[in-house]
């Protein structure tokens, strides 16, 4: 541990960083995480990472493990992505990392940090729990395969992608805790041609793509009964049969899970938790 250095990000190559989160997701939970060069920058963006506030750890000039962070919002950062190479776990340069990341946000100020990590990340889970950190929110992602529904959809209202979000962006100030990943933040990253919905003070997000696919990228309602977002669910079947429709590991149960459960979506097995850790208040 004595010749482990911490770096900012911005300070290597990008095609190094890039080459060690390559190895470092090869063997992650949902399968090999593969991201071409070109893709590479897309996902910094998607993630909001900020290259000058993450760090890599290093030992004799080489990467062995980084931990990526986002300006969530002036009061808080967020863990956007953490990652040691194979050979590196267990020599303490994760611990390290997320160590330094607490106490540089707590030197800066801030009210709280936070990360996402999948439940069935044991030893990720462990480490968090051990650093103060407390789940807020179960993430859960959805499927649903293609078929024909016979139901009369309520209306709901194109919205263009300014006006959604700067509704987002509402939104998250109301809703304490949403993932940064259904948030303007991280939407305005994604190559796919988004379009958005609204019904009430429910809203949904989403994009097609061939062959038939539908992604639900952010639905958020204000409601806790989430009847403007059963109606919006139910537009988007109308709109799009025979697509099979994803929603990823983001979805809090409160804010449109809910919907999804209750139109017949299967909950995918693996899923995600919110956790925060408060430095201060």
């Amino acid at each position: 541990m004595n010749d482990l250095t911490l770096v900012p990000g911005d300070s290597l190559a990008p095609e190094l960083l890039h080459e060690t989160f390559t190895a470092a997701f090869a063997d992650y939970l949902l399968g090999p995480f593969q991201l071409s060069r070109e893709q590479w920058p897309p996902f910094l963006g998607r993630q909001a990472a900020d290259l000058g506030l993450s760090r890599v750890a290093m030992r004799r000039n080489e990467p062995l493990a980084f931990a990526l962070v986002a300006q969530r919002s002036p009061e808080r950062w967020r863990l956007a992505t953490m990652g040691a190479l194979p050979a590196a776990r267990g020599s303490g340069a994760a611990p390290a990392l997320l160590d330094d990341f607490i106490v540089r946000a707590t030197a800066s100020g801030l009210d709280a940090v936070e990360l996402e990590v999948f439940a069935q990340n044991e030893r990720a889970l462990r480490l968090y729990q051990g650093r103060g950190f407390t789940v807020r929110h179960e993430l859960h992602g959805y499927a649903l395969s293609p078929a024909a529904f016979a139901i009369e959809a309520p209306a709901a209202d194109p919205v263009d992608l300014p006006t959604a979000f700067a509704w987002l962006d509402e939104a998250d100030l109301q809703l304490p805790d949403l993932p940064l990943q259904v948030t303007p933040a991280s939407l305005r990253a994604l190559p796919n041609a988004l379009q958005a919905l609204r019904r009430g003070r429910a809203q949904l997000v989403f994009s097609v793509s061939a062959p038939a696919l539908v992604t639900v990228h952010s639905l958020v309602d204000r409601e806790p009964a989430q009847a403007d977002a059963l109606a919006l669910l139910q537009q988007l079947l109308t709109r799009h049969p025979q697509h099979e429709i994803k929603v990823p590991q983001l979805q809090r149960i409160d804010v449109g899970g809910q919907a999804l459960r209750q139109l017949g979506f299967q909950v995918e097995p693996l899923h995600q938790l919110l956790m925060v850790k408060q430095l201060r208040g």
